[in-house]
């Protein structure tokens, strides 16, 4: 049994127990179990001593910028900087993002492009000629299916496809969709009367360099030089040409044409076709008539109506015999003759003193219309360099 006083006892605790159940917790408590980032929010809506708690976060400090940006660069600007780069670097900007794709094959980047030594090019091909290249070298390389479905027309003035693998359907593709072209060189490759039509449709064209080709007709031979009236450089020389194709050449070549390069056809090139040659091309500078048996010595008087021959070729011409060549000396402005085989080095002295102002037997092979002449291991085409060069 409780005594009264242990009974008085239990009832103050007892009251005092419920009213700090009761109580509201104090705010100052609140504030110092909290944690920093935590602020309590309170609101006068609703009970008077209710609290309602938020969390917040701290807003993060921008970044203040420490300079331009290569994003905020104006096209005008990043096209300036990528002319500066060479060709395997170009390519590789193209794959940072679409702005600088898209600035990367700008036209005006891609004036000229040289890929000699680059082994196989049709992929090259695909992104070069749609991209607008005006000029274009990749002799002695392989072109397997550029596949140029989306270009319709390239902008190409200036091609050297000299000695590649290619096969004519692939050829024709190409030059199918080339009507301004000014220089050209097909050298050893199988051409066809399509490509010599997809030809005529260059008016411009000022070029030409068709030496060992073959494959055409000499309609079509003769169709394309009778659309082509500017041609100032012509090669035919070594084609599998007959004398049909020679008189189709001969008979409708453009009268401006001033350096012909029509050697190698032995039989096949004779009297009569020099002076029809002679007679619609008077202004002829360089001519090359080497490996034309039926040249003779009666050939000098016609010759001589080229008031302005300064190199001549006669090479293996062996119809001539080399006493003769001293009636040259007639020819005013001859500075070069080429006679290899044809002169004895034991009679050479003799014909030097008799042409004491033409230099004789300097160059073995012709540089009419060639891009680059044989022997020379720079890398220009028709002596103006590329701006973009593949490096291996």
């Amino acid at each position: 049994m409780l005594t009264l006083s242990q009974k008085r006892n239990l009832k103050k605790r007892a009251s005092f127990q419920e009213s700090v159940d009761n109580e509201n917790t104090p705010q100052g408590l609140i504030q110092h179990c909290s944690p920093l980032h935590k602020h309590p929010c309170v609101t006068a809506k609703g009970k008077e001593n209710e609290v309602q708690f938020v969390l917040a976060k701290r807003p993060r400090r921008r970044r203040e910028s420490t300079g331009l940006s290569w994003d905020s660069l104006p096209d005008e600007l990043l096209l300036g900087i990528l002319a500066c780069l060479p060709l395997q670097d170009l390519l590789a900007t193209s794959r940072v993002c679409k702005r600088w794709h898209r600035l990367a094959f700008d036209e005006s980047l891609w004036h000229s492009v040289d890929l000699a030594g680059k082994a196989q090019v049709d992929a090259a091909l695909r992104q070069v000629l749609p991209a607008g290249a005006v000029g274009l070298r990749c002799p002695r390389a392989c072109i397997g299916e550029p596949a140029l479905a989306n270009a319709r027309r390239l902008r190409v003035q200036h091609m050297d496809l000299s000695s590649c693998i290619v096969s004519t359907p692939v050829l024709e593709d190409i030059l199918s969709r080339c009507q301004q072209l000014r220089d050209l060189s097909v050298e050893g490759l199988v051409l066809s009367d399509s490509i010599m039509q997809s030809l005529s449709q260059n008016a411009e064209l000022a070029r030409l360099n068709l030496c060992g080709c073959s494959g055409v007709s000499p309609q079509s031979v003769r169709d394309m030089l009778q659309c082509c009236r500017r041609l100032e450089e012509l090669n035919v020389s070594w084609c599998d040409f007959d004398s049909s194709h020679v008189k189709a050449v001969v008979e409708n070549i453009p009268s401006s044409v001033t350096q012909l390069n029509i050697s190698g056809y032995r039989q096949n090139f004779t009297m009569e076709d020099l002076k029809a040659l002679v007679a619609r091309c008077p202004d002829l500078t360089h001519l090359d008539l080497s490996d034309s048996v039926q040249v003779t010595a009666d050939s000098f008087p016609v010759l001589r109506q080229l008031s302005s021959l300064k190199d001549l070729a006669l090479s293996r011409c062996y119809q001539i015999q080399p006493a003769a060549l001293t009636c040259l000396e007639k020819l005013p402005e001859l500075k070069t003759l080429e006679v290899f085989g044809l002169v004895p080095g034991s009679y050479m002295p003799v014909l030097s003193e008799g042409l004491p102002q033409v230099q004789i037997n300097t160059r073995c092979f012709s540089s009419v219309a060639r891009p680059t002449p044989a022997g020379q291991r720079d890398r220009t085409m028709w002596g103006t360099p590329c701006r973009l060069v593949y490096r291996p």
